[in-house]
C-alpha cells in the first residue's frame, strides 16, 4: 500500500483540481450542472483514483485506477478545449491548464509503464 500523498503525481492532480474550481467560479450560473460541474468532477477524479489505486494491494490494482485517472486527464482536457471555444476561460488560462493536464496525463502515463515494469519481474 503506498501512502497517496508522497506522489507528485497526486499532488499534480490535486493542483488541477483546485485550480479548476477556482476558475469555474465565474461560469455562467446556467452551467453549474453542465459543463462547470463537469469539469469539476473530472478533475477531482484524477487526484480521487490516484488515491484509491494507493489503497490496493497489489501493482495490478494500481494501474487499473491509474488508467482511469489518464482518462479522466483526457476528458478534462476536452472540457477545457469546450470552455476556450464558448469563451468561458481565456486563452492564457485555457494553455496553462491544458499545459498541466498534459503533463499530467504523461507523468501517469509514465507511472504506469514502470509499474508495468515491476509487474514483469515478478
Amino acid at each position: 500500500m503506498r501512502n497517496f500523498l508522497e506522489l507528485q503525481i497526486w499532488k499534480d492532480g490535486h493542483h488541477i483540481t483546485t485550480n479548476i474550481y477556482k476558475v469555474t467560479q465565474s461560469y455562467p450560473k446556467s452551467e453549474i450542472f453542465g459543463l462547470s460541474g463537469q469539469m469539476r468532477r473530472s478533475s477531482a477524479s484524477i487526484p480521487t483514483n490516484i488515491s484509491e489505486g494507493c489503497g490496493r494491494n497489489s501493482n495490478a490494482e494500481m494501474i487499473r485506477f491509474l488508467i482511469i485517472a489518464t482518462g479522466s486527464c483526457s476528458e478534462l482536457h476536452y472540457q477545457l478545449i469546450l470552455s476556450k471555444d464558448l469563451e468561458y476561460i481565456s486563452v492564457d488560462e485555457f494553455t496553462n491548464l491544458e499545459d498541466e493536464t498534459i503533463r499530467l496525463r504523461k507523468k501517469i502515463a509514465s507511472f504506469i509503464k514502470s509499474l508495468f515494469k515491476k509487474e514483469q519481474l515478478k
